[in-house]
Formats: structure tokens, sequence, C-alpha cells
């Protein structure tokens, strides 16, 4: 008998600590690739480094930096560093946030059993839109999350465009061919406006347009980011 008030006396005592244990677990499950993303582009830029892009992926030096980590290059690497495409069948490359994503073609954008698994793994083409080297809308999107618990599941390589500029560059490798852009905008619109879709479609040229849903882990606003060949 004593020894059971003891249990409960252990156990009532500590379970606060439990608790807020539990929770900080589960924030870290949640938006640990947010984190992740957060600490290497501020490693980046602490360290100045700057990156260039490759096509080479296939090369003994590709090779080396695949196989070491994020954190290790940024941290003991050189000032200048490689950005290897992920497949240069179809990838993006963001060289100012350390980016390189493979790119999924003709997902349909409408349909959450589709693209849900996608964004697991990369980067979405939406489908209907055109493809590098066409005029026309390429639309890219990613880190979308049905429930903002479940963010940590989803590839979250596009939450780092909110620190994107006027000017920044983009490359997009699609079926071995390398193709430059320029951000020229970045603008946050509600989740039914459409608009910056309808007024590039009417210009009579290629528009790459990004978009992540914002803040990260919701569906409330999307954050776009638009770029224009170089």
């Amino acid at each position: 008998m004593f020894q059971g008030k003891n249990i409960l006396r252990f156990i009532f005592r500590h379970l606060g600590n439990l608790l807020i244990l539990f929770s900080i677990l589960g924030l870290l499950a949640t938006f640990g690739p947010v984190l992740y993303f957060e600490i290497q582009y501020r490693l980046i830029q602490a360290r100045g480094i700057q990156y260039a892009v490759s096509q080479a992926k296939t090369s003994p030096l590709g090779e080396i930096l695949r196989k070491q980590s994020n954190f290790g290059t940024i941290l003991l690497g050189p000032k200048e560093q490689i950005l290897i495409p992920k497949d240069t069948e179809f990838s993006i490359l963001i060289p100012k946030i350390g980016a390189s994503a493979r790119v999924f073609p003709n997902v349909d954008s409408s349909s959450q059993d589709e693209f849900l698994p996608i964004l697991q793994k990369g980067i979405a083409h939406a489908k209907g839109t055109v493809f590098p080297g066409m005029k026309g809308n390429i639309y890219l999107f990613a880190h979308s999350a049905d429930n903002f618990w479940n963010i940590g599941r989803y590839n979250a390589v596009f939450y780092l465009l909110k620190d994107l500029v006027k000017g920044d560059s983009v490359v997009v490798f699609f079926q071995n061919r390398r193709y430059n852009y320029k951000v020229e905008e970045l603008k946050i619109v509600d989740a039914s406006d459409v608009s910056y879709l309808v007024e590039s479609q009417k210009q009579d040229q290629q528009t790459l347009i990004l978009q992540t849903c914002w803040p990260p882990g919701t569906t409330w606003k999307r954050l776009v980011v638009l770029a224009r060949p170089k």
C-alpha cells in the first residue's frame, strides 16, 4: 500500500515535466525540417559561402559532395562551394540558399491524393503548365501540408524562398539542359488568388513561378516567387 502511494506521488510530481518533454519532442518532429533549413541558411550567411552550379553530377567531386552532410560542408568546407543537381532530367537549384531538389513533372495541383506524396520527396511541377524553354508559366510548388502537425512530413526546401530578393538566381535543369532565371518579384497572396498566374500568362514570354504555403504548415496564404529567363 505504501509503495503504491509512492509510485503515484512520483508520477504526479513528474507528470508536468513529462508533458513538457513530449511537447518539445512533438514540436521538433513537426518543425524539424524548417529549423534545419533555417539554421543551414544562417550558417551560409555567417560564413559568407557562395555557391556555383555544376551539371557534372557524375564527376568524382560531385560524388564526394553528395556523400558529405550539408552541415559538414557548410561548417568546414571552402567558402566557394558547388551545387549539384539531384537529377539533370528535371531539378531546381537556388544558389543563394544552397537548395537543390528534384522536380516531379505533371502533378495535378488540385488533387491532394496526388501531390502530397510527391511533396514528401521533392518539388512538384503543376500539370497543364509549360516546361523550361517554352513560352508561358512554369509552375513549381512545394512544402504543403494538410494540417500544421504534418509539416514535418514534407520537403521544406521551398521554406527559404522567403529569403530571396529581386535579382537572385534560380537554375532549372530539364532534359539535361540548363536554364537560368532571375527573380523579378516576391508576393504573399490569398490561397484563392490566381491573378499572378493570369497576368503572367498574358505576357508573351516565359515565367518561372515558385510557390509554397505561408506561414509554414498552414494553408492560409501562398508565398509566390516570379522569375524570368536571364
